[in-house]
């Protein structure tokens, strides 16, 4: 693994690259993380490790304009899996789909110049037909090993269905 860019964090709220040996802003460490540039935001103060609640931040204005990743709906069921037992699972989960994705789309980067000088829809069938399995193969998987949502509303409807 290779060390991460030292940036600080001031009282103040300043950011500081150590590699550069100049101040920066939340945009230039959004830069860094679009080049895959590991880094990690220390508080000059406490020493506390601050990378979460700054990627938090860039995730936020991102959000906050043009078209969003996150819907409400999605955000909702996310806050609903903190503090259940699912929690840890939901955190493994998405970072598998999005490795998943992320090579995927990689493949498919391939595949396309590929494509390009063969017959095109064969190509593409098959890719198609490869994903498909690929994610029913995971969410079943997901299903069977963890069986249900966290939510109160399905625990007490069972149970009822259970008593009756």
């Amino acid at each position: 693994m290779s060390k991460s860019r030292v940036i600080k964090k001031y009282p103040n709220r300043r950011l500081y690259d150590t590699e550069f040996s100049r101040y920066i802003t939340i945009s230039d460490v959004r830069e860094l993380v679009v080049k895959k540039i590991d880094i990690a935001v220390i508080d000059t103060h406490t020493k506390e490790d601050l990378t979460r609640s700054v990627l938090l931040q860039i995730i936020t204005e991102q959000e906050s304009g043009g078209k969003p990743i996150f819907t409400t709906e999605i955000l909702s069921t996310i806050i609903r899996f903190y503090g259940e037992s699912f929690q840890g699972m939901l955190s493994r989960y998405l970072e598998k789909s999005l490795t998943l994705f992320v090579e995927q789309q990689t493949q498919l980067q391939g595949q396309l110049q590929e494509m390009i000088s063969s017959a095109p829809m064969g190509s593409m069938t098959d890719l198609t037909q490869k994903n498909l399995e690929i994610w029913q193969e995971m969410q079943e998987n997901f299903v069977k090993t963890y069986g249900h949502y966290p939510t109160s509303k399905q625990s007490s409807s069972k149970e009822r269905k259970e008593d009756d």
